[in-house]
């Protein structure tokens, strides 16, 4: 059977006679479909009046006979000239017209357990019914894949016309895309600040995101490029900052709330979540353990005048389901519906956030 790759290849041999390049490169290849009767392509030129266009179907039918066999057929060859969109009118275009809210899941520090409650998070959300999906912006240090037991996942890319749509691994109930999808997991990312926020750009316009109640960006620790960028990309609905009770860790969540709540970005956090909050040894279970200080994040959340959305034990259950690719948020324990009541804080924290507040607007930033 001939594949759709096999054709393409095919086609990179018919030159464009005045631009000097191959018609797939051009983005002249817009869709491609095999049948019974034959092969149809849609050509998709810039304007309809090339007066090359009737010299590069035949062409087409000519390399495609020379390069799958003299008796394959081609059904049609339909010339539908794309539509030009200038710079200006792309950029007032909605990125994600299907997702309802955008939710940036920060922290001010690293090691504080940010991508386990995102992930943990996540799989709440998709449990209790809502369309989620997961964006792993942790572009230096993406943790999502090992959490999702999907080391070596590699997505597969759809082609529309002349772009490339990446489809998201689906597990869990979640839509997933993280850097580690595209690297080996032995591998550093070494790469300056515009490549990685190109690299997150990526993930969000070219994802095959779809209808979505809930997208969530798994940020890096601290205030970056990477949360200008989003901040710049999509319109975030909210964020939640999360800490551990330590006053190193506290110091740091304050200006992640800081840095949301400025003029300059102003998105409304809607929470903070206190992580490692107490230690419960399993021959002790009622006695806890302030391993990194005593309702530190209770006091902060009360100081920013934002609600504490949950706080999460340090439990070895966590951990392993973790590094095994089984959230904890799967299983009916006690930590796994921490985290389900923890997901039901956050709908209500964002339906009132949105039942009060204007709808976020993407920040545009002057003077970069």
């Amino acid at each position: 059977m001939i594949t759709n790759a096999q054709i393409e290849k095919a086609l990179r041999n018919v030159i464009h006679p005045e631009k000097g390049k191959d018609i797939v490169s051009l983005g002249y290849v817009g869709e491609i479909a095999t049948g019974e009767k034959g092969i149809k392509l849609v050509l998709t030129p810039e304007k309809s009046n090339d007066p090359v266009l009737t010299s590069i179907k035949s062409t087409c039918v000519r390399v495609l006979k020379e390069s799958l066999g003299a008796d394959t057929v081609i059904e049609s060859i339909e010339i539908r000239p794309r539509v030009v969109v200038s710079k200006a009118e792309k950029a007032k275009r909605d990125v994600l017209p299907g997702v309802k809210n955008i939710i940036a899941v920060s922290s001010g520090k690293g090691g504080v357990g940010k991508s386990t409650v995102a992930v943990n998070l996540a799989v709440a959300l998709a449990r209790q019914g809502f369309a989620t999906g997961l964006i792993d912006a942790d572009i230096f240090g993406p943790s999502v894949p090992k959490m999702f037991n999907a080391e070596n996942h590699h997505p597969l890319v759809r082609k529309e016309g002349s772009d490339d749509i990446i489809i998201p691994l689906e597990k869990y109930g979640v839509k997933i895309l993280s850097i580690g999808f595209f690297v080996h997991n032995r591998e550093a990312v070494i790469w300056r600040g515009p490549m990685a926020s190109s690299f997150l750009k990526q993930l969000i316009a070219q994802g095959d995101w779809g209808e979505l109640d809930y997208l969530l960006f798994d940020l890096p620790p601290g205030t970056s490029d990477i949360h200008l960028t989003l901040v710049q990309e999509v319109p975030v609905t909210g964020a939640v900052v999360v800490t551990t009770p330590q006053e190193v860790a506290l110091a740091d969540a304050r200006k992640g709330i800081a840095m949301f709540r400025s003029e300059a970005i102003n998105v409304p956090v809607i929470g903070l979540i206190e992580n490692m909050s107490w230690f419960v040894a399993p021959e002790l279970p009622g006695r806890r353990y302030y391993i990194f200080g005593k309702e530190g994040g209770r006091k902060l959340a009360e100081e920013a005048s934002v609600p504490l959305l949950g706080q999460i034990p340090i439990v070895e259950s966590i951990c392993d389901s973790s590094d095994s690719g089984s959230p904890v948020a799967l299983k009916e324990t006690e930590t796994g519906l921490a985290f389900m009541q923890l997901a039901l804080s956050v709908v209500a924290e964002v339906e009132k956030r949105n039942a009060g507040q204007q709808p976020t607007k993407k920040v545009i930033i002057k003077n970069q």
